[in-house]
């Protein structure tokens, strides 16, 4: 019965083959040639198989063949069905390519494509070969191709450092993987070199090449493992899919995997180092597996560390580990090796004992499946043996031993109390009653004290009712068989009791840790602040645990905050330096860890898929922390959850600030525009208007003229400043197109220093543009706006006798444009921030402005693919210099030699 279940394939992995076949009934099927190297023969391979689903009906078209001018291959062509190649132009030529479109319309039930890792023509649908045998499949067409092994993308680097030739065309493994039968196609080297040599695999001057090259016999024996290696992987692949669909029990001896069973014995850790070793001989897989049987879970502390400690140092020598409750461990060690076809198991020897109770594991091990392979490791020359040393299969002494106590004085209480029914009942009523005390003594002490209580029960049975009552003398020899049937049946219903005891522990304890991980991630789903994320993880760790746990969050520079306030939740030892040493480096560290082990505290870094978010530190209630696999697994789960809590959470707080930012933008971009349309007319109004005072006839008086000067002055300046609002709503709101045209550079500095004249006063102005400036390509009159502000911002902040410089230098790649002066300069640290809109050099001014115009000289520079930036002047004062691309100008045309006679005439 119990091999029978464990027999029982997997519901889940039942579940996905089937999913995993309705998927592929819906595609079609992909067959993959794969070899060593070119002319080993896959696409004579290929074709061959193709002729005979011909012959017997299939709808086969060669959609692509390249038979690189063997003539054995190309005769395998004749008789099928051609698809005529697309013609794509490239560099001047026309180039055969794959045509997809007709191999679709045409839709065969079988399409030969030759060479999956050829790239594709540009101009094509898919870059890569591959592409297009996905798009075959996906309308359930079946596809035969041929494959290299040195094109797969894992193996890339491999075959570079081999052959010194770095492959450039590539396919996914998963393409590999994916495809539903893989045929190898193997020739040995020296018959390959041989084939090179007759013309078989390249022609004329490339099969020289190719002998000198990529054809040498190192080259070709190691890709030959290569493929031999790769080809194994994937059908072992499929070995182990059809043992799950045919639920398959005994183990198939087709992969050399390892599997060592680790005890509480001493012995353990040289049991793993020499599987590790045996591994390593083999190339192959292994694993380490600890059976945690009832009695092992009462063992001493120190004792359950140390084997835990084994069972760590395996998963370090690459082990996949893991801890299995069960009360029979070769029963769940022979389930556990079937399950994963691990053909040999390794495990340490036995002790020679001179009463032994129960049969060493091997000799389960051999009578429950003797279609497995059994090594047997001897002692280490570290290991002692102890006169009291257990058995990596034999239960160890029991610490707790009230247990017995209770058992038997509950088999002594039995006996008395049932004593005065002796007048009613039945000799056989009454033991029904005993057995029933062991029954009850087994579901609540376990095993061992139900064994006591049912040796108690039978020695009470035999006192206080059998005749002669009061005496272990037996009257007749029947009762010896009641005595010996009651005995069994108390054994063995103690020892089933117990195990199903043992087992709904184990589902308990299942239980409520998948019923702690919903309610976690039910809670971080609705969790919307950092604190709810904290509290949540503290209170989750405290109840699965029993340990105390606090989250350390990084601060913007990536440096952990430790809150010192919250003394209630603060753990005693927590080290800042261990912590930040886990979370720079993403890695565990503190306690049962190889960093810092010394620490009491273990420090979990929280990983999320963008970066690490914090750090989980935790303290064990009673000092001890028991690494079991399952509950590190638990651990790494509850990390991960709270990592991707805090993620999400900042991803958050990150969107509803990108929408504030936003939503203030487009408030303010319309307020501009208002403002700016709204103020326009009026202003316009002023300025003409103080203008025609100024020139109205007769003269005004001096102090009227005055008056009218200033009013118009002002007016301006009130004019220039709603024109940068306007530009500044049209450059944000993106209504602005440029009007490039080639130009010089003078002029438009020329075209922004002459209204400027009254604004300067009597500052000096410098330009240093070089006779040979190139032309440029930009808007003239958006190019004057910037130098109109650069130059209004240099009056404003310079004294009256300041010198104004602007300059222009030729760069390989553009041209930069300097406006400097040597006034106070800029201040310190806030060059950036200058470019930002509403700033000013100097928060609180008389000066007038509203902070607008380097903003809006960065938007026009930047729409011209430049760049602008402020700094301080080599002899001292402000430096703004922007940058336009040179570009190309267009050639003028070379003068006509008569023209200019005619001119000179």
């Amino acid at each position: 019965m119990i091999v029978d279940m464990m027999s029982r394939p997997d519901p889940d992995a039942v579940l996905a083959q089937v999913r995993a076949q309705e998927r592929r009934d819906a595609r079609g099927s992909l067959r993959i040639y794969v070899g060593a190297s070119a002319g080993v023969g896959k696409t004579y391979a290929m074709l061959l198989e193709a002729r005979k689903l011909a012959s017997s009906g299939t709808d086969v078209l060669a959609g692509v063949v390249e038979t690189h001018g063997r003539q054995d291959t190309a005769a395998l062509l004749a008789g099928l069905d051609l698809l005529p190649a697309r013609s794509l132009p490239y560099r001047g030529r026309e180039l055969p390519e794959f045509d997809l479109d007709a191999a679709l319309a045409r839709h065969p039930a079988l399409v030969l494509v030759d060479e999956l890792a050829h790239s594709n023509v540009p101009g094509s649908r898919h870059p890569k070969r591959w592409q297009d045998v996905e798009e075959l499949l996906a309308a359930g067409i079946d596809v035969f191709t041929t494959l290299n092994v040195q094109h797969l993308e894992s193996l890339n680097d491999v075959v570079a450092g081999i052959a010194g030739v770095k492959v450039a065309e590539t396919v996914p493994d998963s393409v590999f993987d994916g495809a539903d039968e893989v045929v190898l196609v193997d020739v040995p080297a020296d018959e390959l070199l041989a084939r090179l040599k007759a013309g078989k695999v390249y022609q004329g001057a490339q099969a020289e090449r190719a002998s000198n090259n990529f054809f040498r016999k190192g080259n070709l024996i190691a890709l030959r493992e290569l493929a031999l290696r790769r080809t194994a992987e994937r059908i072992g692949d499929d070995v182990r899919a059809y043992r799950i669909e045919q639920a398959i029990a005994p183990v198939w001896k087709t992969d050399g995997a390892l599997l060592a069973c680790v005890g509480p014995g001493d012995n353990a850790e040289h049991v793993v180092r020499n599987c590790a070793r045996l591994a390593g001989q083999l190339d192959c897989a292994w694993h380490a597996v600890y059976v945690e049987t009832p009695a092992l879970q009462r063992l001493p502390d120190a004792r359950r560390e140390a084997t835990l400690g084994v069972l760590k140092l395996a998963q370090e020598l690459g082990a996949t580990t893991a801890v299995l409750p069960d009360g029979e461990p070769a029963q769940a060690l022979l389930a556990y090796a079937r399950s994963h076809n691990l053909q040999r198991l390794v495990l340490g020897r036995a002790r020679a004992q001179r009463l032994r109770l129960s049969r060493p594991l091997h000799a389960r091990l051999s009578r429950l499946a003797p279609d497995v392979d059994l090594l047997e490791v001897g002692a280490g020359a570290a290991t002692r043996p102890r006169a009291n040393q257990e058995s990596a299969g034999a239960a160890p002494a029991n610490p707790n031993r009230l247990r017995y106590l209770w058992a038997g004085l509950i088999g002594l209480g039995a006996a008395l109390l049932f004593s005065p029914l002796s007048a009613w009942l039945d000799l056989a009523n009454i033991a029904m009653l005993f057995l029933l005390v062991v029954l009850l003594v087994a579901v609540r002490f376990g095993r061992g004290p139900s064994v006591l209580a049912t040796c108690v029960c039978v020695a009470g049975f035999d006192f206080f009712f059998v005749p002669p009552r009061y005496n272990f003398a037996v009257s007749d020899v029947q009762y010896l068989i009641t005595f010996g049937v009651m005995l069994a049946v108390g054994l063995i219903t103690g020892q089933l009791t117990a195990g199903l005891r043992f087992q709904a522990q184990v589902a308990r304890r299942r239980e409520a840790r998948a019923h702690s991980l919903y309610e976690f991630a039910r809670e971080l789903s609705g969790a919307l602040q950092n604190e709810q994320v904290l509290e949540s993880t503290r209170a989750t760790i405290a109840g699965a645990f029993g340990a105390r746990a606090v989250l350390l969050l990084p601060d913007a520079d990536g440096k952990l905050l430790v809150d010192v306030t919250d003394l209630d939740n603060a753990l005693p030892g927590l080290d800042p330096g261990v912590a930040q040493w886990a979370f720079d480096h993403a890695t565990p560290a503190g306690h049962g860890t190889h960093t810092l082990p010394g620490s009491p505290l273990f420090y979990l870094p929280l990983v999320a898929p963008m970066r690490t978010r914090g750090v989980l530190a935790i303290a064990p209630d009673g000092g001890r922390w028991l690494p079991l696999p399952e509950q590190r697994q638990q651990l790494d789960t509850y990390a991960a959850l709270a990592a991707i809590a805090l993620e999400r959470v900042h991803y958050i707080e990150v969107a509803q600030a990108a929408l504030v930012s936003m939503e203030s933008e487009r408030l303010r971009n319309s307020l501009l525009a208002a403002l700016s349309h709204d103020l326009r007319t009026p202003l316009t109004s002023l300025v003409g208007l103080s203008e025609s005072l100024l020139r109205a006839a007769p003269p005004l008086a001096a102090n009227e003229r005055e008056t009218a000067a200033a009013l118009h002055e002002e007016a301006r300046r009130l004019g220039t400043m709603v024109a940068n609002l306007l530009d500044m709503a049209r450059i944000e709101s993106g209504a602005v197109r440029l009007n490039q045209q080639w130009q010089a550079l003078e002029e438009t500095v020329g075209s922004a220093l002459r209204p400027l004249r009254q604004a300067l006063g009597a500052r000096s102005i410098r330009t240093r543009i070089p006779a040979d400036l190139p032309l440029l390509r930009f808007d003239a009159v958006l190019l004057e706006r910037v130098l109109s502000n650069l130059l209004e911002n240099a009056a404003k902040y310079t004294p009256p006798d300041a010198t104004i410089t602007i300059a222009a230098h030729v760069r390989e790649d553009r041209v930069d444009v300097i406006v400097s002066d040597n006034g106070p300069g800029l201040p310190p640290g806030r060059e950036e921030a200058l470019f930002e809109k509403f700033v000013r050099g100097q928060q609180e001014s008389a000066l007038p402005g509203v902070g607008l115009g380097l903003a809006i000289c960065r938007a026009i520079v930047e729409a011209h693919g430049g760049k602008i930036a402020a700094g301080a002047a080599p002899e001292g004062g402000a430096m703004v210099t922007f940058s336009l691309p040179r570009g190309t100008p267009p050639s003028l045309p070379e003068p006509n030699p008569l023209d200019m006679e005619v001119h000179d005439e």
